[in-house]
């Protein structure tokens, strides 16, 4: 048997990745009408919303030529790390039997998944964004792609190289670039994890610090300094200033839980080459004799 030829850097297929609970979760609860079993016994919003969703963003949202995909799961034990150096960490996240109805197809979406060709990749002891991060810094000559409404992967934006595509914005504005989240937010993604530790993170149940905004928070951070830069850069003044000092261990906490790993060991190796392109969601759900 011969070997398999590996394509050459200028034919290399920009990688895709996928933040496959996000985009589970949000088409589950927000898809626009709920899809039912021919018998009306099952609901299968969830994986029909998936396969329709990722379907239409490589179709309509991608600005690059067709590409290599790879859907990142989070790992049962995934936030076990973060949960041990923060008990708050995601403590504001509902485990009721409605609120995880969405997980009851992960076994069927990995099912399809791996039946049409699409790589997925799930770490027991890693959140998705983590592994998204360690492929980012995996495969610095690759055009990357990551599909996601978490904005914690804004510190892996890289110009023209490293976007996001969040398809919960408006058509025209689904593309998400470094260069919109400094005119935005008044930081680079390099300061994003610093901005987040001052200003809070809701859906990672971190607070911030009492009193800093968005505004203040870009004020300390602006010219591109970082948490580390804060003590000796005569910023730290009045009461908001204050406030920072007071809460400093904390803060430093939270940067931490903010930060991506970019070391987790993932076994799955990019192949280079574009994935098979998916069929209509409805006829997903046929091959897995769910209707």
């Amino acid at each position: 048997m011969g070997a398999v030829a590996t394509p050459s850097r200028s034919s290399v297929a920009p990688l895709f990745l996928v933040d496959g609970f996000n985009v589970l979760w949000r088409g589950h609860f927000g898809f626009p009408a709920p899809i039912y079993s021919r018998d009306k016994q099952r609901n299968l919003t969830g994986l029909f919303a998936f396969f329709a969703l990722l379907r239409v963003t490589l179709r309509d949202d991608l600005d690059t030529g067709p590409a290599e995909v790879c859907v990142v799961l989070d790992g049962e034990h995934g936030s076990a790390e973060r949960k041990e150096a923060d008990a708050g960490y995601k403590a504001n996240r509902e485990e009721t039997p409605a609120a995880l109805e969405p997980l009851q197809f992960l076994a069927p979406m990995k099912e399809a998944l791996t039946a049409y060709g699409i790589a997925w990749v799930e770490i027991d002891d890693a959140e998705a964004d983590d592994v998204v991060g360690t492929l980012v810094n995996r495969y610095p000559d690759r055009t990357i792609r990551i599909m996601s409404a978490d904005q914690d992967y804004y510190q892996l934006l890289q110009g023209e190289r490293v976007r996001i595509i969040n398809r919960a914005r408006h058509a025209a504005k689904r593309i998400i670039t470094d260069t919109e989240v400094h005119e935005r937010y008044g930081v680079t993604p390099a300061q994003w994890p610093d901005y987040r530790a001052l200003t809070g993170d809701k859906s990672d149940n971190m607070p911030g610090v009492k009193g800093i905004g968005a505004k203040t928070a870009a004020g300390l951070l602006a010219d591109g300094l970082t948490l580390d830069d804060l003590a000796s850069s005569g910023r730290l003044a009045g009461t908001k200033g204050a406030a920072v000092e007071a809460a400093w261990q904390d803060v430093l906490r939270w940067r931490a839980l903010s930060r991506m790993r970019l070391d987790v060991p993932i076994t799955w190796q990019a192949t280079g080459r574009p994935s098979p392109a998916l069929p209509k969601p409805a006829d997903v759900i046929e091959k897995l004799g769910m209707w």
